[in-house]
């Protein structure tokens, strides 16, 4: 290899050490002596900083060692702690058993006596929540509260102000559920309006408005709202007198629910109860077709009432009457004699008979039809209650039969339409028995009378 060779290689090794060093030198080397130094500086400083290296190294590993011995001082001290704590602990416990039992001691029947009260307190706490006395009178139940867990605590004795207290409350409310008071309080309305208003409360019973409108407490607000369905009947009528009259007036009706002092669910019960409406729209369309066809037969068996009505007056008008007149079915009957003297026995029978036979259709039109609406209102009925059925055991299936008052609604609501049938044959059979005994006594009237003529006719005959 040629000495041009040899530093053409030097120079190209020069400037990739230059280059790989480049943080170390500040410019390149221009021979191999410079490269060496280069080199050999280089290898100076990363010894130096080995060195730096290693004497932090030990440094931290001596501190190590300094926080070890440290952290198990303190491990030792903490649990030298810790046992002194418990012998601590265990000392207390055997002075809190020893004050209990010196307490005990000396609350002798007392211990009875908060114990009994405590049980009372509960119990007039709960009463008191929910009673509608607690609308006149709000937050009596925090006190009580407040003593049941003073008592049930062993650092402080109720006061005789305290036990004084509980039997005033439990005596107030044993004189409010007898009272009925008026007294002003918020209502809610059943659109979300809040009033201040006048409302009487009946004992622990019924809560109504100055409206007449029954009204509920709600123990977790604490307020008044009115029902958003109230019963019907006299019953609103009834709480608006109530809550009009003066302490001079004497006796007022009301409606008062027996259930009230434990909710109320009779109330409840009532307002839920449908009304005469709603069971006939529970009813359905068979419901509505049986009501058409009822009001139909009332209509026609009143209007064919009046029609004969009138008729059987205009006959007993004739009957004291010796000319016949065309008005009424016997002076048309009588016509026929009158206008045949001289006929024959046989055939003026026979004429007259066609004359009541003739009026006998008009005297008879609608009893079909009624006798037929009485027939057929059982049958539309029992179709509806049917079809009520299988709908009602369709959502059983469905939804199954866990809720029983939504399958005796639905039972109920089935069996309305069999009740407006019964509701629409009765009154038919009975309109339809009516009409049929007036029609029937004209008739009675024109066969009566058209035997006696055919009689007076024969014995004329007869004298000739």
């Amino acid at each position: 290899m040629s000495i041009k060779t040899v530093t053409a290689t030097a120079l190209a090794l020069c400037g990739a050490l230059t280059f790989s060093v480049g943080p170390v030198v500040a410019q390149d080397a221009k021979s191999l002596d410079e490269l060496l130094n280069f080199v050999k500086k280089g290898q100076v400083t990363e010894a130096k900083e080995n060195r730096a290296r290693e004497q932090r190294f030990a440094s931290d590993k001596a501190n190590q060692a300094a926080e070890l011995k440290k952290a198990e001082a303190e491990r030792t001290r903490q649990e030298e702690l810790s046992a002194q704590l418990e012998d601590t602990f265990e000392a207390n416990e055997l002075l809190v058993d020893a004050k209990q039992k010196q307490l005990k001691e000396k609350l002798g029947t007392l211990a009875e006596l908060f114990g009994h009260l405590t049980s009372t307190s509960g119990d007039l706490a709960t009463n008191m929540e929910f009673s509608l006395t607690s609308a006149q009178y709000p937050d009596r139940e925090v006190f009580l509260e407040e003593l049941i867990a003073k008592m049930s605590g062993s650092d402080k004795l109720p006061s005789i102000e305290e036990i004084e207290r509980v039997w005033y409350e439990l005596n107030r409310e044993m004189v409010e559920s007898g009272r009925v008071v008026a007294f002003d309080a918020e209502v809610a309305k059943p659109n979300g309006d809040k009033v201040q208003q006048k409302v009487v409360r009946v004992g622990t019973f019924n809560v109504v408005s100055e409206d007449g409108m029954y009204l509920q407490f709600v123990p977790a607000k604490g307020t008044l709202e009115e029902l958003a369905r109230q019963p019907s009947g006299p019953y609103i009528g009834w709480a608006k007198g109530l809550a009009a009259a003066t302490g001079g007036e004497g006796m007022q009706k009301f409606g008062v629910d027996p259930t009230g002092p434990t909710g109320g669910s009779f109330l409840a019960a009532l307002i839920n109860s449908p009304n005469l409406e709603e069971r006939w729209h529970q009813g359905g369309y068979i419901g509505y077709a049986i009501t058409a066809v009822g009001a139909f037969a009332f209509l026609l068996a009143i209007w064919r009432l009046l029609v004969l009505t009138g008729v059987s007056a205009k006959v007993s008008k004739q009957l004291k009457s010796e000319k016949a007149m065309e008005n009424n079915p016997l002076g048309r009957v009588l016509k026929i004699h009158e206008d045949n003297p001289s006929m024959d026995t046989e055939t003026l029978e026979l004429k007259l008979s066609e004359g009541i036979l003739r009026e006998t259709p008009k005297l008879e039109s609608g009893l079909t039809l009624l006798k037929i609406i009485s027939a057929i209102a059982p049958l539309m009925g029992l179709l509806g209650t049917v079809t009520g059925m299988i709908i009602t055991f369709q959502a059983i299936t469905i939804f199954g039969a866990g809720d029983p008052k939504a399958m005796a609604g639905g039972i109920s609501g089935a069996l309305v339409t069999t009740v407006l049938g019964l509701l629409v044959a009765i009154p038919t059979v009975l309109l339809h028995t009516i009409v049929n005994g007036r029609a029937q006594r004209i008739i009675h009237v024109l066969n009566e009378q058209t035997t006696g003529i055919i009689a007076e006719h024969t014995e004329a005959n007869l004298r000739k």
